[in-house]
């Protein structure tokens, strides 16, 4: 089993002309950031090229072409000398010249307390220090503990590999054939991440080949595969098992879990923790339309795609656009005779030209061979998508240009992206109508568009329709002022977000059930443990989803490594049972919602959201900045929880 965080790198060897015409391909700002690592030298950084500007998906920094050759060249000198001198390995990083660094290519200072999550994301020594350190602790006591992780996904083999590297026993149950969760289920044509892939990857197996910078699912799934085959987690996983219903046994201190298996039949475990792993996004929501059942024809999911089924020549009705709509519509129109789309309201989306284009042979070269320029790579992306967009989502309780936008920031990226929809759909009034949102932007989920959505809504062959569904009936899609026949009906209505663990049963201390218990308001401190439901944690729980910034990876590494602290503790301590404090859990919840009042997510001219529960309020999403959620999963307050 691998001891540390992989590394791909091969020594340089090319010749001057080879490497110069590499390094015309690739970020200019991150080449000078690992060739000041190489060689501990901040002299480019202190010259008088600087980038001027720091936007997302921009990777050369607002720079000239002759300021990008020129340091293009400084750089290509430094290698040249690095590769004759043998590549040695860089000399050990000043926390001065870090920072330095990061302020350089961002065009600002750093904030100083980001620094150390920056560290630790990029992990440029490759010293994986969000594992769970128990080299202290005697093998045969981390024996004692057992633990059953729920799902396959990002997050379950995730505390897959720390809890083999940890030593602690453990079995993954998940109820598909494979690993990768949302990325084995949804295999729609077009099915891509809407994160930048350098930077949606595991901090200690970065992955450097991405073809793409927003890969498609099966270079993803592919992805964490590897994942799993090199951390030798697969002989861990009971594949194609369910959890029907877990009870807390509190004289064993354990809990009891009823699975079942692909044949049906239904076996009884013990573990003394558990950790939930079945995210957000994983029960498809099919909506109640009367007459669904009467259609006659092929009727499924995104997230089940039947491709059995060819659209070719078909008329194709989908229901929904939102971030799988968006994906799907434009490759089901280039084959169908007719696509007509049925969307309850207009999306945001950002303009990515980026969004479908390949990472060039320079790029590829550079992840390949030069030390730490995939690092500084991915804290680029890191640093566009961290914590500045929640300026857009918090209400000004003086702005009077709500619904439309809910701060002078918002009002100035709204225009913006106005502009965008305008520019792909120009005279076309009525459509225009249609397509531009009447909510603040960041409301709803913000999609990402390099064109080809809203070129794909001005094609002959498809219609937009904004008026609700009345019913289904044999063949058709009708509303309240027509009929649209249909041959397949493809649903592209998102998930049950706000039905976490559904459908287990859960059942913790003095017989309470979870689901009973949250009802329509599902919380846990930190997201991750709720009261009276001991040793029990939860990945990707209430209140931590991510609409504002970073990915749902990293958000996952700082919720495992709570868990790996809260293990260590009950460990060291020789506990069998850790608790939250009803109070601490309760203190923590109405902070969240009051956070959560403040912004646009949660403002009544959203309507229609999946950010919110049947109360009306938010539940599944994360206000707070990547920074505050690092710092509380790094270092959490013990004294919140009860050891016994």
């Amino acid at each position: 089993m691998p001891t540390t965080a992989r590394t791909t790198l091969s020594p340089i060897t090319e010749d001057d002309a080879t490497i110069a015409a590499a390094l015309e391909d690739v970020s200019v700002p991150a080449l000078v950031a690992a060739v000041t690592s190489i060689t501990g030298d901040p002299a480019l950084l202190r010259g008088t090229v600087r980038p001027r500007t720091f936007v997302p998906n921009d990777f050369q920094g607002g720079l000239e072409e002759g300021e990008l050759a020129q340091l293009r060249a400084q750089a290509l000198a430094r290698l040249a000398h690095y590769r004759d001198s043998g590549c040695p390995p860089p000399p050990p990083m000043d926390p001065a010249l870090l920072r330095e660094i990061m302020s350089w290519m961002v065009a600002e200072a750093v904030n100083e307390e980001y620094v150390p999550m920056f560290v630790e994301e990029v992990n440029l020594d490759g010293d994986d220090s969000r594992r769970i350190d128990l080299d202290d602790i005697p093998a045969d006591q981390r024996q004692s503990l057992s633990v059953l992780v729920i799902g396959c996904g990002q997050s379950g083999l995730l505390a897959g590999v720390r809890l083999k590297q940890a030593g602690i026993p453990f079995t993954i149950v998940d109820k598909n054939p494979g690993v990768g969760g949302t990325w084995l289920d949804n295999t729609y044509p077009g099915c891509r991440v809407d994160v930048g892939n350098h930077f949606y990857c595991y901090s200690f197996e970065p992955e450097t080949a991405f073809s793409e910078y927003f890969s498609r699912q099966p270079e993803l799934l592919a992805y964490f595969q590897r994942v799993m085959d090199r951390w030798g987690v697969g002989p861990h996983v009971q594949w194609s098992t369910e959890v029907r219903s877990m009870r807390w046994d509190d004289e064993a201190a354990h809990w009891k879990v009823a699975l079942q298996g692909a044949d049906g039949i239904e076996h009884a475990v013990a573990a003394n923790v558990v950790i939930s792993a079945v995210g957000q996004l994983n029960r498809p929501s099919t909506p109640d339309i009367p007459g669904l059942e009467s259609f006659g024809g092929p009727v499924f999911h995104t997230a089940r795609w039947d491709h059995s089924i060819d659209l070719s020549g078909k008329r194709v009705a989908m229901i929904g656009a939102g971030a799988s709509g968006v994906q799907a519509g434009p490759f089901i129109a280039e084959t169908a005779e007719r696509l007509v789309i049925f969307q309850r309201s207009a999306q945001w989306m950002n303009p990515n030209l980026r969004y479908r284009e390949a990472v060039g042979a320079g790029v590829a070269w550079a992840m390949a061979h030069i030390p730490s320029y995939a690092a500084w790579f991915r804290f680029m992306l890191l640093y566009q998508a961290s914590d500045k967009a929640l300026a857009l989502i918090k209400i000004d309780p003086e702005w009077d240009g709500l619904p439309d936008s809910a701060n002078a920031l918002s009002d100035a990226r709204r225009r913006i992206l106005v502009d965008w929809i305008t520019q792909h759909v120009g005279d076309d009034e009525a459509l225009l109508a249609k397509v531009i949102p009447t909510y603040p932007p960041m409301g709803k989920r913000m999609l990402q568009d390099d064109g080809s959505w809203l070129r794909c809504l001005r094609q002959d062959n498809v219609e937009l329709v904004r008026d609700a569904i009345v019913r289904i009936e044999p063949g058709a899609i009708v509303t309240a002022d027509a009929r649209f026949e249909a041959d397949v009906i493809v649903m592209a209505t998102g998930f049950t977000a706000n039905e976490f663990l559904s459908p287990m049963e859960v059942v913790g201390r003095n017989g309470r059930d979870l689901r009973a218990h949250w009802g329509s308001a599902p919380a846990a401190h930190l997201g991750i443990t709720v009261p009276d439901f001991p040793n029990l944690f939860l990945m990707y729980g209430p209140g931590t989803n991510l609409a504002h910034a970073g990915s749902i990876i990293f958000h996952s590494e700082c919720q495992m490594q709570f868990i790996g602290t809260m293990l260590r503790s009950m460990l060291v301590g020789e506990h069998r049972v850790v608790e939250v404090k009803q109070r601490a859990h309760d203190a923590y919840v109405e902070r969240l919602q009051a956070e959560l009042a403040q912004t646009v997510w949660a403002h009544p001219s959203v309507a229609h959201s999946w950010y919110k529960g049947p109360d009306g309020r938010v539940h599944v999403l994360s206000p707070w900045r990547l920074v505050d959620y690092w710092r509380m999963t790094k270092h959490p307050e013990l004294d919140a929880y009860s050891f016994s």
